[in-house]
């Protein structure tokens, strides 16, 4: 059964439903549409829906899902490049043709651009800029930059939002997110990979970049982590012009790296500046884990005096310091070429299902291992290797953390601009030093002592926390809401050892429990004005004595469990 709210938006977006439906079909997807159950609503006959498109013979699946994408529009061109990131979600040939979209629109007239810019700053551009250049230095799906010059003197970079995009976006991420809970009623994959909470980062991320505010912000951090370094430009933002749908920051000329060829004829050392662009990259990601995750060419560029400038900071990753330890555990181990590490990080995440093959897993890890076991560690490429472990993740149904798959990307997205620049360069030539520092911060006795201590912490919220995660499995088990399975052949010795684990906590909690209470008993005694009478009785020795047995049960159950 559709849930009412899905049926209410269906009716609300019904037009924009019938246009997405209608591309789907003619690109022969009209099976999606079908087995989701959209065919009785939108009345279409399901002998059309199965209808072969003509470019059926030259278009594979992959191409035309690309194709249907780019029709549809910001928000699914948006989708597409953002899932391009996800090999642990989809096929490598899917991901491809995926990474071939690009924004294709018209640029928004200039008249619409200053009523625009007149709507979120409430004066007339005039009284703003002394120039305001009608033709855009760039034009995407969600915005377009203008060159401008303010009354101040100023010389600027204004970005402004495209009319009505936002709306459109936010009705497209609905119809999107029913399709997600449509496809996990029906298909087994959709389930499995829970689509629409893939849709749902995606949701976050997209708002996100259509705040201008919150790009401006991701700018000012990011000048802070390289406050100290005097070879990367990253532009000033006007605080006093930006709003959610208008970005005014300074303007800061220089040579994108798109243009290799201009560069070397202006004299410009491509190799020194492809190693500024990995050395500012590597220190967001490793060292701060805040990084510009989309640094292809186009958003860099050199200046006259050989200086790196950063644009575009609608994309950012975050790491938190957790997924920094895994990231470093697996720099690590990669450069180790240890694929024992790689496999306990894999499950110290979390993200291994429970009904893995772990032989099969293991053998696939230990591949990847051979195949860079003669290489030489400057010849390995980070973003094939990357691009390999996203591999094994896909075909053993492991979902990487979307931060992580966004590290990836950014790799991928560094690689080719060292390809493009310096193709004998790789990013394992400035990343192994980052490793050994990560190493000696992991090895650290200050962070291992706090790693053991937050450790600790966490077996001891294990234990306070087990009676009541016991209590809801029996629950569950008595409601007939739990499956189990069990080996007969090894139940009773499980049984058995169930038993000898509860007895023991049972008396250490009641040692716990006692000690706790003497204590209290204690410090009362000490705050009371006059001693009470209950200290007259030999309690301590009592309780003293008492806890002394407990204890020495405990030891001498355990001692006797070793042996048995």
């Amino acid at each position: 059964m559709v849930p009412g709210a899905s049926i209410g938006r269906r009716v609300r977006h019904f037009q924009r439903y019938r246009e997405i439906t209608q591309l789907l079909v003619a690109n022969g997807f009209g099976w999606f549409i079908a087995e989701i159950g959209l065919s009785d609503l939108l009345d279409y006959p399901r002998r059309w829906l199965k209808k072969s498109p003509p470019e059926r013979v030259t278009l594979s699946t992959y191409e035309r899902v690309r194709k249907v994408m780019e029709q549809l529009g910001p928000t699914f061109v948006k989708l597409g490049q953002l899932a391009s990131v996800r090999r642990d979600l989809f096929p490598s040939a899917l991901i491809d043709e995926l990474s071939k979209l690009q924004d294709d629109v018209s640029p928004v007239a200039m008249d619409q651009v200053r009523i625009a810019v007149e709507a979120e700053l409430g004066l007339p551009v005039d009284e703003i800029f002394d120039e305001l250049d009608p033709m855009p230095v760039g034009a995407a799906s969600i915005g377009q930059v203008h060159r401008g010059v303010l009354r101040t003197g100023e010389e600027v970079a204004v970005k402004v939002q495209r009319p009505d995009v936002e709306r459109q976006i936010r009705v497209d991420l609905e119809i999107l997110m029913d399709f997600a809970l449509m496809a996990e009623r029906h298909f087994d994959w959709a389930k499995h990979y829970a689509l629409s909470d893939v849709v749902e980062e995606f949701r976050t991320t997209i708002l996100r970049e259509l705040d201008y505010q919150i790009e401006g912000r991701n700018a000012d951090k990011l000048r802070e982590i390289h406050k100290r370094d005097g070879n990367l430009k990253i532009p000033e933002i006007y605080w006093d012009l930006t709003t959610p749908k208008l970005l005014v920051m300074e303007y800061v000329g220089g040579l994108k790296l798109t243009n290799r060829d201009s560069m070397v004829e202006q004299g410009y050392d491509c190799r020194d500046v492809a190693e500024q662009a990995v050395n500012a990259i590597l220190t967001e990601l490793l060292l701060h884990g805040f990084f510009h995750a989309d640094p292809h060419p186009g958003n860099l560029a050199v200046m006259p005096n050989g200086n790196l400038v950063m644009m575009d900071f609608g994309m950012v990753g975050k790491l938190s310091p957790d997924t920094r330890g895994y990231l470093a555990s697996l720099v690590i181990a990669l450069m180790r070429r240890d694929s024992e590490a790689i496999l306990r990080t894999l499950y110290r995440m979390g993200v291994v299902p429970l009904n893995v093959d772990d032989g099969k897993l293991r053998h696939d890890v230990e591949a990847l291992r051979d195949k860079y076991y003669d290489v030489s560690f400057h010849e390995i490429s980070m973003a094939e290797a990357t691009s390999d472990l996203f591999t094994v993740a896909y075909k053993h149904h492991i979902k990487i953390p979307s931060d992580l798959t966004l590290v990836g990307k950014t790799l991928l997205t560094l690689e080719g601009v060292l390809e493009h620049l310096a193709p004998d360069f790789r990013i394992l030539d400035i990343a192994e030093p980052f490793g050994r520092r990560l190493l000696r911060e992991r090895l650290n006795p200050k962070n291992v002592t706090r790693d053991t201590v937050r450790g600790a912490f966490d077996v001891f919220d294990f234990l306070i926390d087990l009676p009541r995660q016991a209590r809801s499995i029996v629950q569950g088990l008595a409601r007939g809401r739990v499956k189990v399975e069990l080996d007969f052949g090894e139940f009773e010795r499980i049984v058995r050892q169930i038993t000898r684990i509860s007895n023991r906590f049972t008396l250490s909690v009641m040692l716990l429990s006692l000690s706790i209470f003497l204590a209290g008993l204690m410090v009362a005694s000490s705050l009371a004005k006059s001693p009470s009478q209950l200290w007259s009785f030999p309690f301590n020795d009592i309780v003293l004595g008492v806890g002394v047995v407990l204890g020495g049960f405990v030891m001498w159950s355990i001692f006797r469990s070793g042996k048995s």
